[in-house]
């Protein structure tokens, strides 16, 4: 080990849950709410609206693909978008700590209602069973089944969340290919019992059709929603609002997906439009079509499994199916819990990353890096959630509304009137812009603000449980945001400016198992966080699963991660997170940074060093400077190039090979070596000469005669 390196301990730094993922994954922790809300959200609809509810529930899930656009283009514009960040910057922090305060109502009550909803299938399951083959009915409780199992299931995921996402997300993609398997089976037998002629029509949404009561009308008058349609479709919306969720989850996973991220992006939005929209809507068409109406009302809290039971077929058959049906949702809804904690905790970090909360809050995990105390305080309010709702999925429903139809419609004003605050290019905009006399109007955006915050008024008026309960949560969350965010601000000053929080692990040396780089990774250099454009080229075009990326920072011996260090590798880690790619962070003690950066190369068997111009050397004087330190470097030294990188993002970069390499030569000059080598063949024939020789020769005499006479072989200064 180099002297330089062994004097001083090195810092490896390591981000929180930076673990990038596919979209299929990134889909499939999605679609555990999303998805979920099938085996819910048409026995909820049901008791509010009766008979015609799939159509408004087919009428939300189209509606879902234009909600989902919305936050596609703010995930364009924000890597780490959602609701906080993007109303943040269109309407200021107060705003965003309300829009945020909504959302997490709705991730509180995420968990529980998919988590209840699974305990309840389960324990009809158990029933039946118990019925059909112990003549003994209704075996356990429902509601208290339900509760503890939902209560076992949180505690399940919570500690999948404190290891890491990764982990988590291997799980739900696991979860969403069984789902896939059954949709797909109760989707052909349910078609199967249909072309048999054993189904009724749902009535289609007119007047007549929609059921509504005092419970669902909450305190609009009924009169007005009998005597006005536009009034009774909108009530009907608002009810099954419940089949749109998860929008913010996929926001906030946005950060881990994959490179190419945007285009990852947009294929999972279009995964989890055609999977919802298949599953959510066609079971809710078919459960109305092929259950009776007598039958129907039992089956409410266990549609799916109402459905699988008066399927055409054997009995035994049936109940195998329902036995499978249960065993899915059992999945599929707890993984819904695994979504509200991963969203749940990526919209709190969003918001400590503004000093809103205390920096304690979002520590890493000393042994997993995951911001594990937003976690807990997640799924405290989970479980307490759980105790007071008593096993009541329709209870837990209509305040669920309130949460997810408030955060779209801030979202989607923040996103509109970004269209006109913040004109830079985009990489993304949601449909049906209308250009005239050169200016650009949103009105596709528009109009899905619009439509978002009718219903969200809409709500308002029809659900007093999801009114009341939800702003008193929201107003103390409010509160509470409001007062540590003063608090922070008096004792860290007016600053805001975000750093990562990073795991520090130091080591005695630099090496590759300290560090996780493989042999032939890029060392890329960085000192000034404002000038990492030779970073930047670097990630977009290396394959990081065949290269390593590992950017160091050389600090001083006596502080070697300091606030500059934090800086310099929060823009590191957001330049990273924008590409979708991993990079290794490393600080090195050092005096000069050319030696202890060619040390840390060859210690880590780094095939290129890349770093930036410089504003007092040329080029070539760099390429000098750093490879004399190469061939300062203990025999035997390793074959390795450097890259200068201009700030220019058109210029072309400078490649030097350090140490001994082919030279370049110019076809003028390989052309005087073939004419040498014909002289001199012609005044020797018969002796075997080679082109080498050629070379080997007339350098021998160069380095004799530069010894006699160095002026004299030297060109002349310009």
């Amino acid at each position: 080990m180099p002297e330089a390196l062994a004097r001083n301990r090195v810092v490896i730094a390591s981000t929180i849950a930076l673990s990038f993922i596919s979209f299929w994954r990134a889909a499939a922790i999605v679609l555990s709410d999303l998805a979920s809300s099938a085996y819910y959200v048409g026995g909820i609809a049901e008791q509010a609206i009766g008979k015609a509810a799939p159509w408004f529930i087919l009428a939300i899930m189209l509606f879902s693909y234009a909600v989902r656009a919305v936050y596609i283009e703010g995930c364009a514009m924000y890597v780490r978008g959602g609701v906080y960040r993007v109303v943040h910057e269109a309407l200021g922090s107060r705003m965003a700590k309300l829009a945020v305060s909504a959302l997490l109502f709705d991730y509180v009550l995420t968990g529980p209602i998919s988590a209840v909803s699974a305990g309840l299938y389960l324990a009809g399951l158990v029933n039946e069973s118990a019925e059909h083959f112990l003549h003994r009915p209704n075996l356990v409780n429902t509601a208290a089944f339900a509760v503890v199992f939902a209560l076992a299931v949180t505690v399940y995921f919570w500690r999948k969340n404190t290891i890491g996402i990764h982990e988590s997300s291997q799980k739900a993609l696991r979860i969403m290919q069984i789902t896939t398997s059954m949709v797909v089976l109760l989707i052909l037998w349910s078609l199967y019992t249909v072309f048999r002629g054993h189904y009724q029509a749902v009535p289609l949404p007119t007047l007549d059709n929609i059921r509504l009561n005092s419970e669902s009308l909450g305190w609009l008058p009924l009169s007005w929603a009998t005597s006005v349609p536009v009034i009774a479709v909108l009530v009907g919306l608002g009810h099954s609002l419940l089949a749109m969720s998860g929008e913010e989850s996929l926001a906030q996973v946005n950060r881990e997906i994959a490179h190419p991220k945007l285009k990852n992006l947009e294929r999972a939005g279009f995964v989890i439009f055609i999977y919802s929209l298949l599953f959510t809507s066609l079971v809710s068409f078919f459960a109305v079509m092929i259950i009776p109406d007598g039958d129907r009302k039992a089956f409410l809290d266990n549609l799916i499994g109402g459905l699988a039971m008066h399927l055409d077929g054997p009995l035994g058959l049936r109940l195998a199916f329902h036995a499978f049906v249960v065993f899915v949702g059992a999945l599929i809804l707890s993984g819904a819990v695994n979504t509200a904690i991963i969203g749940s905790n990526g919209v709190l970090n969003r918001v400590a990353e503004d000093n809103v909360l205390p920096v304690w809050f979002r520590k890493p995990h000393k042994r997993f890096g995951t911001t594990y105390r937003i976690v807990n305080m997640v799924v405290g309010l989970q479980v307490l959630t759980i105790i007071l709702s008593r096993g009541d999925v329709y209870l837990l429903g209509e305040a669920y509304a309130f949460g997810v139809v408030w955060s779209f419609a801030f979202n989607a004003t923040s996103v509109l009137i970004l269209r006109f605050k913040d004109t830079r290019p985009r990489e993304w905009k949601v449909p049906g812009n209308l250009r005239i006399a050169g200016r650009e109007f949103p009105i596709g955006l528009g109009l899905i603000a619009l439509s978002l915050f009718v219903l969200a008024i809409t709500n308002v008026l029809t659900k007093k449980v999801a009114t009341v309960s939800g702003v008193a949560f929201t107003l103390a969350f409010f509160i509470l945001f409001t007062v540590t965010d003063r608090l922070n601000r008096r004792r860290t000053g007016a600053s805001t400016a975000h750093h990562e929080q990073f795991r520090l692990d130091e080591a005695e040396q630099v090496s590759q198992q300290a560090v996780d780089a493989r042999p032939g990774n890029v060392l890329v250099a960085v000192r000034n966080p404002n000038r990492l454009s030779h970073l930047r080229r670097v990630v977009e075009k290396t394959d990081v699963r065949k290269i390593d990326i590992v950017v160091v920072s050389i600090s001083d011996e006596d502080a070697p991660f300091t606030d500059r260090e934090a800086e310099l590798f929060t823009r590191v880690v957001t330049l990273a997170e924008k590409a979708g790619k991993h990079v290794k962070l490393l600080t090195v003690p050092g005096d000069d940074p050319n030696t202890t950066l060619v040390q840390t190369a060859a210690q880590l068997q780094s095939s290129r060093i890349v770093i930036g111009t410089s504003p007092k050397l040329t080029t070539a004087e760099q390429g000098r400077a750093v490879g004399l330190q190469w061939e300062r470097l203990p025999e035997p030294r390793p074959t390795m190039s450097l890259e200068i990188v201009p700030d220019d993002p058109a210029a072309k970069a400078s490649f030097v090979n350090l140490g001994p390499h082919p030279p370049r030569l110019w076809p003028e000059d390989i052309d005087l070596v073939h004419q040498l080598w014909l002289e001199m063949s012609a005044a020797r024939p018969g002796k075997t000469l080679h082109h080498r020789d050629v070379v080997g020769l007339a350098l021998t005499r160069l380095r004799d005669d530069f010894k006699r006479a160095p002026e004299a072989i030297l060109p002349p200064e310009h």
